[in-house]
């Protein structure tokens, strides 16, 4: 009997390695990994997408945010910023006043009798105040405009009809001023402070007008034009004289009333011999 026949009879064959059969119908079954369907797959993809409503609550949040930083920007320019820069605007027509009257250049800032309100300019700076008490040094301009003086730090002196006041030389009228109590230098915003007896000066080319505070009138209506009559009636005074008022808006970062302070000058010295002593330290 050959091999072969022994190993059909005896079974398998050890002389060699048989690879196992195949089942036969295709190819061997493979076991699918535990998981969702892909039904299952894409309805949780499409849960996972933001609906309209959130869509839209975040692009309100969006805009909140955005509105709310520009707010903080345009709060910073207004207290901040603001006030950088009309100092330095009024810092620089300080210097200038001074620089040109030590030059003496004629017709410009005389405190003559004859030179009237309307000489200036709108918006020319003819005049410093200097008020001790609340540490304000600030140049004073023809007119109360709000983009050509007052924004820029300036007080603004009342020259124009129906509200036009006198100036610091003349023999008989009140000098009435107006400046910002907030923002763009306020160099008003304390002047809720000056007491009876407390020292206005104005300072001109020539001379140097010394105020003392009498009376103040802590609010009242805007279209009270009563308050810079060459005789304030809420003033105390009772007659004609040398006066000075200062208004400003209040209550603070409000333009809602107006707050008063008057006074009656007391001195008169020309430049030449010094300083008063209102502003001697």
């Amino acid at each position: 009997m050959d091999r072969r026949a022994e190993a059909r009879e005896d079974g398998p064959s050890t002389l060699g390695l048989r690879a196992p059969r195949r089942e036969s119908g295709g190819p061997p079954r493979t076991e699918r990994p535990p998981g969702p369907s892909r039904l299952e797959a894409r309805r949780a993809a499409r849960a996972l997408k933001p609906g309209p409503g959130i869509i839209a609550s975040r692009a309100i949040g969006e805009a909140f945010i955005t509105c709310g930083v520009l707010m903080m920007l345009f709060v910073v320019y207004q207290v901040w910023w603001s006030n950088v820069r009309a100092d330095q605007q009024a810092g620089g027509a300080t210097d200038r006043l001074h620089e040109q009257w030590d030059k003496h250049e004629p017709g410009k800032g005389v405190d003559d009798p004859e030179r009237k309100p309307g000489a200036f300019e709108p918006g020319e700076g003819f005049a410093v105040i200097h008020i001790p008490r609340i540490d304000v040094t600030a140049p004073i301009a023809q007119g109360v405009s709000k983009t050509k003086v007052l924004d820029k730090g300036m007080v603004g002196h009342y020259a124009t009809e129906p509200l036009k006041t006198a100036m610091p030389w003349e023999r008989k009228g009140n000098f009435a001023l107006a400046g910002h109590r907030n923002t763009h230098g306020e160099p008003f915003r304390y002047i809720n402070r000056l007491e009876p007896g407390d020292a206005v000066v104005v300072e001109t080319q020539s001379k140097y007008y010394t105020y003392k505070v009498t009376r103040q009138l802590p609010s009242t209506s805007p279209s009270d034009t009563g308050v810079i009559d060459p005789v304030p009636p809420k003033s105390g005074f009772q007659e004609p004289g040398r006066y000075v008022t200062l208004t400003t808006c209040t209550p603070e970062f409000t333009s809602k009333y107006r707050l008063i302070v008057w006074g009656k000058m007391v001195d008169e010295r020309p430049r030449g011999k010094g300083k008063p002593d209102a502003l001697v330290d």
